[in-house]
Formats: C-alpha cells, sequence, structure tokens
C-alpha cells in the first residue's frame, strides 16, 4: 500500500510542477512585475497603516498574514527541508527558491481574487477562497472545481504531518528512557507506541482549546506566536551559520551548481533524467511548504477586514518570501554547513536536530524542540480553519463545526503513523488542490491587472505610494 500511495503521489506531482512553476512564471509576466514593485507598500499595509474596522471580514491583515503563516511555517519548514536534502542534496534548496519567486506572484494573483469574489456561507458570514472565487465569479460549469478543491483541502489540511513530525521531535529529544521510547500498547490488532499516542493526546487537547474558538481566536493566537517563533528560529541558526561561517560561501555556490548537475541526488528520474527528479523533489517540498499556488493562503486572506483586495494579495505575496526564501534557506544551510546530511542516515526532523547539536551541544536540540512546538502547533491551529473552511462550503457551517472534531482526531492518528505514507497522502491532496487554485487565477488575471491599475492609480493620488 506504501508503495502505491509513492506512486501516486510522485505521478500526480508531475503535471503540477509544471503547473506552479509555469503558471507562476505566466503571472510574474503578466502582473509585469507589480507584486516585487510595492515590496514597502505591503509592509506599511501589514503594519496596519490602512486599518479600517468597518471593512468587511473578519481579521485584520496582520492577523490574517500570521494565520497563512502558521500553517506555512511549520514542521515543513524543519522536517520538509531536511527530507529535500536528504533526498537532493544542496541542489534541492535552488528549486525551492525558484519555486518561491514565482509563488510570490502566484499569491498576489490568488489571494486578491479571494477578496475581489467573497461569498457568504450558510450562516451568511463572507468568506473567501478559491472555492467561493470560482463560484461567485466563473459560473456553474466550473463549479465542479470548487467541489474538488474543497474535498482535497479537507484532506490535504489534515494536522498529520505536523502531529507526527513534532511527535517524532518531542520524542527525539524530549524522551532520554529508551524503555519509555520502546513502550507500546495493543488496540483492534494494531501495536501502537505509547510515548506517540500519549503526545497526541496531548497535542489534541491543546489545538482544541484554540481551534473551537474559531477564525478570531486562531488569527489573534497566531499573530502572537508566530513573530517569536520566527525569532528564536532566526537567531538559533544564524548562530550555527556563524560557528560554521567559513562553509557558508561553498555551500552557496554549490546550491547553485548542484542545481544542474544534481551529483547529490538519491531520488528517482523524473522529466527524463535525474536533474528532473530533482526539480520535482525541490518543487514539491517548496510547494508544501509555502503552498503558493495551494490555495491555503487565499482562505486565511480571505478573511481579512479589507474593502482593497490588492492589499490582500500584496500582504499574501509575503508569504513565500518569509517561509521559503528566509526560514528554509536557513535550515537548508544549518544542515548543509554542519555537514550532517553526509554523515548521518538520518531524514525529516531527525536531520535537523542533528544540525543543531553538532554545532549548539546539548542547548541545540532543546531550542530545536522548542521552535519545532510552536511551528507545529500553530500549524495545527490554522490548518484547521482550512479544513473548516472547506467543510462548511460544501456542507453547512453546522458541518464544518463537525469537522473540527473529527481533526482534533486526526491529531492523534498523525502521531502514529508512519512519516512515508503521511507526507505522500497531503501531497497527492494539494496536488489535486492545485488545479482548481490555478485555473481560476489564469482565468480571472485580467481582473486582477485593472483591479492593481486603478487600486496603485488611486494610491498614488491620495499620496500612498
Amino acid at each position: 500500500m506504501s508503495d502505491l500511495i509513492g506512486t501516486i503521489a510522485n505521478g500526480v506531482w508531475t503535471p503540477v510542477l509544471f503547473l506552479l512553476i509555469l503558471g507562476g512564471l505566466f503571472f510574474f509576466l503578466y502582473s509585469r512585475f507589480i507584486p516585487y514593485k510595492y515590496f514597502g507598500h505591503a509592509i506599511a499595509i501589514l503594519r496596519g497603516k490602512f486599518n479600517n474596522p468597518n471593512d468587511p471580514g473578519q481579521i485584520n491583515a496582520y492577523e490574517a498574514l500570521s494565520t497563512a503563516l502558521a500553517s506555512t511555517v511549520g514542521m515543513g519548514n524543519i522536517a520538509g527541508v531536511a527530507a529535500a536534502i536528504s533526498i537532493g542534496g544542496p541542489g534541492a534548496l535552488f528549486w525551492m527558491w525558484i519555486a518561491a519567486f514565482v509563488g510570490m506572484s502566484t499569491n498576489f494573483f490568488t489571494s486578491s481574487l479571494s477578496v475581489m469574489y467573497r461569498g457568504k456561507d450558510s450562516a451568511g458570514t463572507i468568506q473567501g477562497g478559491p472555492m467561493y472565487v470560482i463560484r461567485e465569479a466563473m459560473g456553474k460549469a466550473f463549479y465542479p472545481l470548487a467541489v474538488l478543491f474543497s474535498v482535497c483541502a479537507m484532506i490535504g489540511c489534515l494536522p498529520i504531518f505536523q502531529a507526527n513530525q513534532l511527535t517524532q521531535v518531542i520524542i527525539d529529544i524530549g524522551i532520554t528512557s529508551e524503555s519509555i521510547k520502546a513502550a507500546t500498547f495493543q488496540f483492534v490488532g494494531f501495536t501502537i507506541s505509547t510515548p506517540k499516542f500519549v503526545i497526541g493526546v496531548v497535542l489534541m487537547l491543546i489545538s482544541g482549546v484554540v481551534i473551537i474558538g474559531g477564525i478570531q481566536r486562531i488569527g489573534k493566537w497566531a499573530g502572537k506566536m508566530v513573530p517569536l517563533m520566527i525569532l528564536i528560529y532566526f537567531f538559533s541558526v544564524i548562530t550555527i551559520l556563524i560557528i560554521n561561517i567559513s562553509s557558508v560561501p561553498h555551500y552557496l555556490w554549490m546550491v547553485i551548481t548542484d542545481a544542474f548537475s544534481a551529483d547529490h541526488y538519491r531520488g528517482e528520474p523524473a522529466l527524463g533524467g535525474i536533474v528532473g527528479g530533482l526539480i520535482v523533489a525541490g518543487v514539491r517540498r517548496a510547494s508544501f511548504s509555502n503552498e503558493a499556488g495551494i490555495g491555503t493562503a487565499p482562505m486565511a486572506l480571505g478573511a481579512s477586514k479589507s474593502a482593497e483586495p490588492i492589499r490582500e494579495g500584496l500582504v499574501s505575496m509575503l508569504s513565500p518570501a518569509i517561509d521559503t526564501l528566509l526560514v528554509c534557506t536557513l535550515t537548508a544551510l544549518a544542515i548543509l554547513t554542519t555537514g550532517v546530511w553526509q554523515t548521518t542516515g538520518a531524514n525529516g526532523v531527525t536531520l535537523t536536530a542533528s544540525a543543531f547539536e553538532s554545532s549548539l551541544g546539548l542547548p541545540g536540540k532543546y531550542l530545536l524542540l522548542l521552535c519545532g512546538f510552536f511551528f507545529a502547533v500553530t500549524s495545527l491551529f490554522s490548518y484547521s480553519y482550512y479544513g473548516n473552511k472547506a467543510m462548511s462550503f460544501l456542507g453547512g457551517v453546522k458541518a464544518g463545526n463537525y469537522y473540527n472534531y473529527f481533526y482534533l482526531i486526526t491529531v492523534v492518528l498523525g502521531a502514529i503513523l508512519s512519516m512515508a505514507d503521511v507526507m505522500n497522502i497531503i501531497d497527492v491532496a494539494y496536488a489535486l488542490m492545485a488545479f482548481p487554485t490555478m485555473i481560476s487565477g489564469f482565468v480571472l488575471a485580467p481582473k486582477v491587472l485593472a483591479e492593481a491599475r486603478s487600486y496603485f492609480e488611486r494610491m498614488r493620488k491620495q499620496g500612498n505610494l
């Protein structure tokens, strides 16, 4: 079964690879580089310069971006990058950069649309996201795409990967007793790890306190925790890089050269060769990490209190920059410069833990545990919102509330499942979410560009640019 799931994941991701990269390149060129020209304006929006509490929506732009970052800056930045390096070597990071850079344009278009074409759920609350964009702007012929997105979002946004990797890092770092690590119990014929089950239950209870409160509580918690977790992680990795500063230029150059030679690629060939396999590996991990083109960020930004869609598009483009160009790069350099990617057979979060310990000693492991906890828990909060929103679109708000309880149960399941199956299941769902998101973006791109020209002209007349 594991081999079948892996084969399906690899097969689905080949066309999605072209969709995300070439689609992002289309948005990049079609926009005439608008999102990149107004990076400073995006920061001003994020700082609250244009906040209006009377605008439609549920949370402010900062809380919306924090919610989006809470899902993107998660265990994918710690474990996903490590998985990419262990399979693809240094060159995988280059293709993650490419995916993130063009993904900024993708987020600009798709999140702008999410506010331009907001709809109402069964309770009459204004909502945004690719499924609402398709329903409100594209008509009945495209409605099956909205259904496809929602169904895949309910699966792809389950917390099994985050719970799985946080549980693993807690066991690897936080539990020193081998007898406790090895403890198991039997349940309906399955052997279950006792510490993993206990950790899963605790994570479920912590998540439940925030999740049941809805997007307002999620946004407030994310707004407090996201900056703290990024700062702790940033300074921890910078310390590692300072310790290994002599190796940094060498590996930065290797990231570029190895991207086209694939000398350290250990996976299966794709797109006609091993370089193609490396590209697929890098883009898959980048897409799982920053989610540009997948559709999650538009769901978060669609809840912003805003009457100007372009503002939310500009804020959304910051997400891939922070997630991949900053946080993922730091993780990759820590793994590369410490040499653990070549000296250990570890994978995922265990590889990153080895990098922290090799430079920072025992305190490094506990710093990673703290960062991993913040990364994973905030992701658990925001992913629940996405899945709830997708279920509410299909079955109404009551069904969305029931989804929350199902979601919390899968936190425990994620803690005890194998990593390979978890990653492949999420990869398949994420890949399928990209089709409705990108197709709606292509069809409605002229609407976004016209709105952008109007918005920036008004801002110039008002002296805000």
